[in-house]
């Protein structure tokens, strides 16, 4: 057990000189240290994140939402100009109105009204529902409005919010006699009241039964679709708040359906999809499109079922949201076949429920049932030329996916297809064609065949570019010209992963993006920006200078609407160095790089500018630190921290990380990181736990918030209760996963061993997925671990081999034969690597517990791996416990199976590797009929715990 130092004061004895009539001087006593304490399952709940963060456009407020993981949270606004913060209670959502005069956002109710309702089992319309915000950052006067559902505050203008939710309830008047027509009420189907705002008079305006609304980019308009009541007709409405004018512009049905509004980019032209079918069960919609221009008295219908650019028999798609080119000039619209529906005489014992596994399907069984529901609302994309009003089609069942050029404005479209390849289920590399869509008439003309990556578009629609993964270089082609260029061969410059170790193409590095006018690509490298003149491709120019030094440079996007990189101005660069991993920022201007910060901890790429000052706000975080927020201007000379998430860290044992270095068994040199308790003693013996994932050096900076467990462990929960962890790099030889991972991992352990710090007999190993299957295969190797953890394990490669990925519904083979589990062959071309790396076939060797969590909705990794694990370590009465909490995937999402997992880990390895009491379900099991009701938590007696026997023998 880690012992906690225990600190005492100092008395000081004051000496004064007595003058008479004087009282004695009083002295101030230092305040006493911090008594520290380790973390304990109990502080996640109040432990805190910052989620959401917001700077205004003038750059003088910050806002952000601060929550507990569990609680109510609040909203937070600090202003850099005064330095004073303000805060209110259960905010988030919130956003600043353009002119920064007004913060927006959502109030949640209180957690334990919300819980409380739920006990007692309320009805929906009974639940606790959220308020709206509106703070005034001048005069900090809150304004609450009561039961909303959503607000939309314009993007670019700033002088109002709408908002959705109930009306006020009116307390009924019993001196009057009571209707005799039921009144009309709000729900989903007939709708709710809609109120515009405006911010600073507050004065308002509300609209009865809305079931749909949008807001324009600018805040010109608001168009709103009713099912009516007595003094609003249904249909489609814009309003202009400024104006206080409002215009029907469809009339419609009460029954009648109105979604998908939408408007161009000034607002001056509005599309909407209207159901005119006022019989709610037929089966099948006829959805259409209508379209209105201001100065129009009445929107006009553009396209329907009978009138519409597809193929006969096609609709106009109710799913798809209709999208205006940034010009106006063009109306994108989606279609789909006629849906097949199912025949309601047929009694459900009448009714063949089959699925028919062809040899040629294009997409495997599972995979179209992993993708039902959106098969069903698949929109092919038309468009509607808004000059003449004609249609065309583009998007096929042959070429289902088009991609706008542009932003709409170009005179063509972008078509994908991989349906020629897609059979090929074993390979999850993408191959596709590309193909040239005339907007006008929607022929297709093959840009280019068998792109063995995935094509994308210019920004100004002058090129498609692709990363090809067999020629491992990037390509162009010039659409205009009809012409492909190499732009990179990767052999004078490498652009793909130099340290790939699987049996498959390497990754690229990425992109940067593309400068103004389509004219320079910019590639990185794994150190460097290169720009790439497509016309010229083999006049390469270095941007950047990291190699030699090993500084890694990555360009930072400070404008979320850039669209082109602008090399007359000077771009903002993250950097990492590969050797110290220090991080920080760069500035390069022409050619000329300038470092403006750095230090020992990790940077963030989501860096926060103020729209219309010199603002800049990033996280900066290491090991101790919570990624907390901070300001400056973009020379970052002044950074001041703004934020403080988790002041009561002071109160905990942490820990420090380090980087250390040894030898593989081959010889190979690697890394690893290695986590000391804080005040560690090198003349103490540890306890050490071990944890890997692939390699992890590069996140030494990283901070670990106590927090319940998802799937591995908490690295700051181990080190503040006397644990030294340890996470090696693992490098791997394709066909030998398995012995790869001991090459590495044994040699770093004992190489810590060596340090004379670790307890070599008080050892734990831990890892999940890939982890948890190498944590499988080392146990079946040496006895070197106290004690193990695998969390989803693949036992056995040559069933788990013609599975499937149910999440997925992609066949497992590309996951053994080329990608992260590296035989790199079929299960008939390399039986004995399948056999010689699994686990299960060399059971009988284990002498270490092992635990399990292995969940029976995974759909990563099937559960029946886990199974086969350990029905052979029961059957050769090996110690072995496996937890699966029912209904959840490959990592835990509810959090109390997250806080259950956290304390039942934490247990087995203190059992094994401190000696506490084995706990119930350890020892005796849990019944399933105490499942849900009594945990098993409790430790038990020692003569209970003696019989889970002593595991692995040293």
């Amino acid at each position: 057990m880690k012992k906690l130092l225990l600190y005492t004061s100092l008395c000081f004895l004051g000496c004064y000189t007595a003058f008479a009539q004087k009282k004695p001087k009083k002295t101030t006593p230092p305040p006493a240290p911090i008594a520290k304490k380790a973390l304990t399952h109990d502080v996640y709940d109040f432990w805190k994140d910052i989620p959401e963060r917001v700077v205004s456009n003038n750059g003088q407020w910050f806002g952000y939402a601060l929550n507990p993981q569990e609680g109510d949270g609040k909203v937070v606004f600090q202003n850099f100009v005064t330095n004073q913060t303000d805060s209110v209670a259960r905010g988030g959502e919130l956003r600043f109105s353009n002119d920064s005069e007004f913060a927006v956002f959502k109030i949640k109710p209180q957690l334990s009204a919300t819980k409380a309702a739920k006990r007692a089992k309320k009805k929906k319309d009974e639940m606790p529902k959220d308020s709206l915000g509106i703070y005034a950052l001048s005069t900090k006067k809150l304004s609450k409005f009561p039961a909303i559902q959503s607000f939309k505050l314009p993007e670019k203008g700033s002088e109002w919010v709408a908002y959705l939710g109930e009306s006020p309830k009116v307390k009924p008047d019993t001196t009057k006699k009571a209707p005799t027509r039921r009144a009309k009420r709000e729900s989903d189907e007939n709708g709710y009241r809609l109120v515009t705002r405006m911010l600073k008079t507050s004065t308002e305006r509300a609209f009865g039964f809305v079931t749909d609304y949008e807001v324009s980019k600018n805040g010109k308009r608001l168009a709103f679709a009713t099912s009516g009541n007595d003094s609003t007709k249904a249909g489609v409405y814009v309003f202009e708040p400024t104006s206080n004018q409002l215009q029907q512009v469809y009339e419609g049905h009460s029954k009648h359906k109105f979604k998908k509004l939408s408007f161009d980019e000034n607002g001056e032209q509005l599309a909407f999809i209207a159901d005119l079918d006022t019989n709610s069960k037929a089966q099948i919609r006829l959805p259409k499109l209508f379209y209105w221009k201001a100065g129009q008295a009445t929107a006009a219908r553009l396209a329907d079922e009978a009138n519409q650019p597809a193929a006969q028999g096609w609709l106009v798609s109710g799913e798809y949201t209709p999208r205006f080119a940034k010009d106006g000039s063009k109306l994108f619209f989606g279609t789909n076949p006629k849906p097949i529906v199912q025949d309601t005489t047929l009694l459900t014992e009448e009714i063949v429920n089959v699925e028919v596994w062809h040899w040629q399907d294009e997409r495997l069984q599972t995979q179209q049932k992993v993708s039902l529901e959106r098969d069903k609302k698949q929109s092919y994309l038309a468009v509607a030329h808004l000059n003449d009003l004609k249609l065309t089609q583009l998007g096929t069942l042959e070429v289902p996916d088009v991609t706008l050029v542009n932003e709409g404005n170009a005179d063509f479209a972008v078509g994908k297809s991989d349906r020629r390849y897609s059979h090929q289920h074993w390979d999850w590399n993408p191959v596709e064609d590309a193909y040239i869509i005339s907007l006008r008439d929607g022929s297709k003309k093959m840009a280019k065949e068998k792109i063995e990556g995935s094509a994308r578009t210019s920004p100004e629609g002058k090129y498609l570019y692709w990363f090809s993964n067999p020629d491992t270089a990037w390509f162009a082609h010039d659409i205009t010209a009809n012409q492909t260029i190499q732009l990179t061969n990767n052999k004078t410059v490498k652009y793909a992963d130099e340290e790939d170790d699987h049996p498959d193409f390497p990754n690229p590095y990425g992109i940067a993006g593309w400068t103004k006018n389509d004219q320079y690509l910019l590639v990185y490298d794994r150190f460097d920006i290169w720009q790439i003149d497509p016309k010229k491709p083999t006049s390469l120019v270095k941007l950047t200078d990291g190699r030699a030094a090993k500084n890694q440079y990555r360009y930072v996007r400070l404008d979320a609407e850039e669209r082109n990189i602008d090399l007359g101005k000077s771009l903002l660069l993250r950097t990492v160095n590969e050797t110290t991993r220090q991080e920080g920022f760069s500035q390069l201007t022409g050619s000329a790089i300038q470092r403006l910060y750095e230090g020992d901890f990790k940077v963030g790429m989501a860096v926060l500018k103020a729209k219309d000052a010199d603002r800049v706000l990033f996280t900066k975080e290491t090991f101790k630190e919570y990624p907390d927020w901070y300001a400056t201007d973009l020379s970052f000379k002044n950074v001041k921290r703004v934020t403080e998430a988790n002041a009561q860290q002071a109160n905990y044992w942490w820990g420090s990380v380090e980087i250390v270095n040894w030898r593989a068994g081959d010889g190979t040199p690697l890394q690893g990181l290695l986590y000391k308790p804080e005040n560690f003693d090198p003349t103490k013996k540890y306890p050490m736990m071990t944890y890997f994932y692939e390699k992890n050096s590069e996140n030494i900076h990283t901070h670990y918030a106590p927090r319940p467990i998802r799937s591995y462990i908490n690295f700051s929960y181990f080190t503040s209760n006397g644990y030294v962890v340890f996470v090696p790099d693992i490098v791997y030889k394709d066909g030998y996963p398995g012995q790869s991972a001991y090459n590495c991992i044994v040699p770093g352990v004992l190489s810590m061993i060596d340090k004379g710090f670790v307890d070599k007999d008080k050892i734990g190993i831990s890892g999940h997925s890939w982890g948890g299957y190498q944590t499988a295969y080392l146990v079946t190797q040496t006895n070197l671990f106290r004690a193990a953890e695998a969390g989803a394990p693949v036992s056995n490669m040559t069933s788990a081999y013609g599975g499937i990925r149910w999440d997925s519904g992609m066949s497992r083979q590309a996951q053994y034969e080329r990608t992260q589990s590296r035989i790199g062959g079929t299960l008939w071309e390399k039986p004995m690597q399948y056999l010689e790396n699994s686990p299960l076939f060399h059971a009988p060797k284990i002498e270490t517990p092992v635990l399990m969590m292995h969940n029976d909705d995974d759909g990563a990794v099937p559960w029946y791996q886990g199974i086969e694990f350990y029905m052979a370590l029961k059957r050769l009465n090996k110690p072995v416990w496996m937890l699966n909490y029912n209904g959840e995937k490959h990592g835990l999402t509810k959090r109390q199976n997250m806080k259950d997992f956290a304390v039942r880990l934490y247990q087995y390895f203190d059992h094994y590797l401190k000696d506490a009491p084995a706990p119930e379900w350890m020892s005796e099991g849990l019944p399933m009929v105490e499942k849900g009701i009594r945990q098993g938590l409790s430790p038990v007696s020692s003569q209970k715990a003696s019989q889970l026997g002593s595991g692995s023998q040293k």
